[in-house]
């Protein structure tokens, strides 16, 4: 028998323990003992793309349609109650292990040129612990011949401390969030919007938006914070990732338990609008990192 996300890779380092599948899912991260993700037990496949790699694209692309270099493409619709083309085509794929230690894992995955993405990508995850806690690198090599749209992202769900996430702190360095309409969740228009810059209650609010315009470090990071009375989590995100993601999950069978913030190099739809999508040329290698620690 196997676990429905497949083998499961301990690692551990500084207080920090993590499981990553097979399948790429982050399944489990932990730091003295304590949750920093809602993750998926080895008994259960993801749900609401819980701890899933998001590539080669995140988000949504309308109707699975695009337009690239003079070619239509049409991508299958697994998002068919709103028909779109949903979080990519690796969330259910096996990855090799490449490399192992005890703090660190590298996977990778060899995605086939197919109907609506006709490029060949090498994929390499990496995922490592250290004092500062998970670092994840997505790589992607463009193997085909001509060049490739690309964006990638990720779907972990944070927890903060003890649920609901009402009564957590939100502190979101953004500026500006896209606005999408109810039906489908694709893209409207956008606004000024900056009540979480310096942290504030989430209270009742409800959000399932992408976010842009991020405040950075001097090191170039943006990095979302979430925390409970005592405890808090981190995340952050490279330069690569103009786009944030949060999503308090009140349509899933677990609503407000955690809060979903996910990394992403590119808005919803961006393979239409051509918003920070990245182009891959033949032989390139694109990178991008994101990491989680505990506060």
């Amino acid at each position: 028998m196997s676990a429905p996300t497949g083998e499961q890779y301990s690692l551990s380092a500084h207080g920090y323990e993590a499981v990553v599948t097979q399948s790429g899912v982050l399944a489990s991260l932990r730091h003295a003992g304590r949750d920093l993700v809602d993750g998926v037990p080895d008994a259960t496949m993801p749900a609401g793309g819980r701890g899933q790699l998001l590539v080669p694209w995140p988000n949504r692309i309308r109707d699975g349609r695009y337009r690239f270099d003079g070619a239509d493409q049409q991508l299958a619709l697994t998002e068919p109650k709103r028909h779109n083309a949903s979080h990519g085509l690796v969330r259910w794929v096996s990855w090799s292990v490449l490399e192992r230690t005890d703090t660190r894992i590298v996977l990778g995955y060899f995605l086939p040129a197919q109907t609506g993405y006709p490029w060949a990508l090498a994929l390499r995850t990496t995922y490592a612990l250290d004092e500062g806690g998970l670092t994840v690198v997505q790589e992607a090599t463009n193997l085909a011949d001509t060049r490739a749209p690309y964006a990638s992202g990720a779907h972990p769900y944070l927890l903060a401390g003890e649920g609901p996430c009402d009564g957590w702190e939100l502190t979101l360095p953004a500026t500006t969030r896209l606005l999408t309409d109810d039906e489908r969740l694709l893209p409207v228009w956008r606004e000024a919007h900056d009540a979480f810059v310096d942290g504030a209650l989430l209270g009742a609010t409800v959000l399932n938006h992408a976010y842009t315009d991020l405040r950075r470090e001097d090191d170039g990071r943006a990095e979302v914070r979430l925390r409970a009375a005592a405890t808090g989590v981190a995340l952050w995100v490279d330069e690569q990732h103009r786009w944030l993601q949060v999503y308090t999950a009140d349509d899933t069978a677990t609503p407000r338990v955690s809060v979903a913030v996910e990394p992403m190099t590119a808005p919803p739809d961006a393979f239409n609008s051509g918003e920070d999508l990245t182009v891959i040329e033949p032989g390139d290698t694109v990178a991008a990192r994101w990491g989680i620690r505990a506060l």
